[in-house]
């Protein structure tokens, strides 16, 4: 005898994998480690110091 399934809770399960596939494809496309993230933060700061130490005096902000 072949076992009965639930179609409601089948389609929910098929939904759920995915998404779970698509974000996975979502956060390796675009996720970035804790360190890469303050790597990226520490450079744009010496940057805009860097700037603003270079900034004339008289110059309008």
């Amino acid at each position: 005898m072949t076992q009965t399934i639930n179609l409601r809770q089948a389609r929910k399960a098929r939904n759920r994998a995915r998404k779970k596939a698509e974000a996975d494809a979502k956060a390796a496309k675009h996720g970035r480690s804790k360190a890469a993230r303050a790597l990226d933060d520490a450079r744009d700061d010496k940057a805009r110091r860097h700037l603003d130490h270079h900034r004339r005096a008289d110059a309008p902000e």
